[in-house]
């Protein structure tokens, strides 16, 4: 059971909705070494994601979507993440995006129904953005140098802002700022697009996630209405997370990399049922030292997904993992799909890295889980944390 406007709603995998995302991805592989190679968006995707229906999943179905809970979106983030990282990336991020509002109760209803209606009737999509060059990431602490001033009945925002997935899509931005004040509040504001003011960067050239877009952002006194001030609280009410909003911040990530592994798994048992050296004369899958490789990198996956599913099971029957848990999944699942893909590497050689195969793409992709938010050593450390506490009380 998951819980939307305080009602308990039943939830499972809607076996088409796999099948259509699973579809989906053999489509996106035909062209994501192109968009990868180039670091161009792939809009067909998102089209074909939007009439396909998969935009709104994370959408109470009373608004139109498909009212999916946590169980269901991470299996379509995995089941993307083999045919293009890049888009389940900014996939992931809607659907978060949409998930968290379904228990947010310090939004505007009007507004928070506004952005799932929008993403059901005209393919909206939504980010937060919240990175900047001076702070880094807001989950290692410290105030935002972006601004909002109140003016007039309607806020004035300024500030830069770096990785914005997904930008060259996106209708609506949940912009990390302070206010202007004596004592500065913390928060997000809800900004449209393409309000004027908006200025977009296009500076994105990473190692991994090449078609994701996450290009710089700069906001010049962009203006909002008064009650797009979402969430503004005091600074250390910020500082404690809850189990369930955590849930899903780090499931569907947990998800995405375990689907990129999960695609470069695949194509390494092709290659070695396909690949028959001369002076073996049969397909190196034949070798033991390869059957246990794959028996290796299977154990890992296994792992994995029983972890993810267990976890967001739970979760949507309102049991989610603690805090430092859901931590500790992600470091566990990303730890494992880094590891799968590194082996893979490894056992084939020059060919893994070799541009003309996927595996070298796979190997790029998933590094990037070692500092997708929440990172490593602030999971260790909360988890340490969390286990000393629990011996003094």
């Amino acid at each position: 059971m998951t819980v939307l406007w305080g009602t308990a709603v039943p939830m499972k995998t809607d076996s088409s909705t796999i099948e259509i995302a699973e579809a989906l991805a053999r489509e996106f592989v035909r062209h994501a070494a192109a968009h990868d190679a180039s670091a161009s968006f792939p809009f067909e995707n998102f089209d074909r994601i939007t009439a396909a229906g998969l935009g709104t999943l994370a959408v109470p179905r009373e608004y139109g979507g498909r009212g999916a809970g946590l169980s269901e979106t991470c299996d379509v983030i995995g089941a993307i993440a083999r045919g293009d990282a890049s888009t389940a990336l900014v996939l992931a991020m809607q659907y978060v995006a949409h998930g968290l509002l379904g228990r947010n109760s310090r939004w505007p209803r009007h507004l928070i129904e506004r952005v799932w209606r929008d993403a059901v009737k005209d393919g909206a999509f939504t980010n937060h953005l919240r990175v900047e060059p001076e702070l880094g990431t807001p989950a290692r602490g410290g105030l935002p140098a972006t601004v909002a001033t109140l003016q007039s009945g309607g806020w004035l925002i300024s500030g830069h802002k770096l990785y914005s997935t997904g930008i060259p899509l996106l209708s609506w931005l949940a912009v990390w700022a302070r206010t202007d004040e004596e004592t500065p509040r913390v928060g997000v504001w809800l900004v449209p697009a393409d309000a004027p003011g908006i200025q977009v960067i296009e500076s994105w050239d990473h190692l991994g996630m090449r078609a994701s877009a996450s290009h710089e952002v700069v906001l010049s006194a962009v203006r909002v209405p008064a009650d797009h001030a979402v969430d503004l609280r005091a600074p250390s009410q910020w500082a404690t997370s809850d189990a369930w909003e955590t849930a899903w911040f780090t499931l569907p990530i947990a998800a995405l990399y375990d689907g990129i592994a999960r695609a470069a798994r695949d194509w390494l048992v092709r290659y070695l049922t396909e690949r028959v050296p001369s002076n073996l004369g049969a397909p190196l899958s034949t070798l033991p030292r390869f059957q246990e490789a794959i028996g290796e990198i299977d154990g890992r996956l296994l792992t994995n997904r029983m972890l993810i599913r267990t976890a967001a099971e739970r979760a949507d029957l309102g049991m989610p993992p603690s805090v430092h848990e859901g931590g500790l999944i992600k470091l566990t699942v990303t730890t494992n799909a880094i590891g799968a893909v590194e082996r893979a590497v490894a056992l084939v050689g020059n060919a893994g890295l070799s541009r003309h195969h996927p595996l070298e793409r796979h190997y790029r992709d998933v590094l990037c889980s070692r500092v997708h938010t929440p990172q490593n050593d602030t999971i260790l450390l909360n988890a340490g944390r969390a286990a000393f506490e629990a011996v003094s009380n």
